[in-house]
This record gives C-alpha cells, structure tokens and sequence, in this order.
C-alpha cells in the first residue's frame, strides 16, 4: 500500500512564497521520500501535546508538517516553513 501526498493551498502558497533554490528541495524531498511511500512514518516524527496526530518531517532548516490519513492512504501537507516559524501557527 502506497500513500499519495496532498497539499493544502496554504501549502503550495507557503512554497511559492520560498526562495525558488529551497522551494525545489522541499518538493523534490516530498516527491522522492514520501510520495509512493510504504510507510511515511518512518521518515518524520509524531508530535506532542495541541499537535497530536500530526507529523514533522526535517528537510535541512526546513519543516514539513502533515497529516497522515492510513483510511484513504494520504499523507497531507497543511504547513511547509523555516523552523523557526513553522509552529506558530
């Protein structure tokens, strides 16, 4: 079973605005590691406490944060940032 990654608008818009070099990393990450994955579990960690259920995924100084829906097989991407503002929100 193989899981399809989402982005959210907010997402894509967050990717938009990057600088285009880092926005390439980032997609190019989500493509290769957790598109077609068996088990996206294994590249991100579980967060804690208001953020429970969600997921982090570390990309250099970068963070992706998703959802991961086992029912219908997607990962969704709500939150893709700098590290130092992508929990803010």
């Amino acid at each position: 079973m193989s899981y399809k990654v989402e982005l959210t608008a907010k997402a894509r818009k967050q990717l938009k605005k990057m600088d285009r070099f880092d926005a390439r990393i980032l997609a190019t990450w989500i493509k290769n590691n957790l598109d077609g994955c068996a088990d996206p579990r294994a590249f991100g960690k579980s967060l804690t406490a208001n953020r429970s259920g969600e997921w982090r995924y570390r990309v250099g100084s970068y963070r992706i944060l998703a959802l991961i829906k086992d029912e219908t097989v997607t990962i969704e991407v709500f939150t893709v940032g700098h590290r130092s503002v992508v929990y803010g929100d």
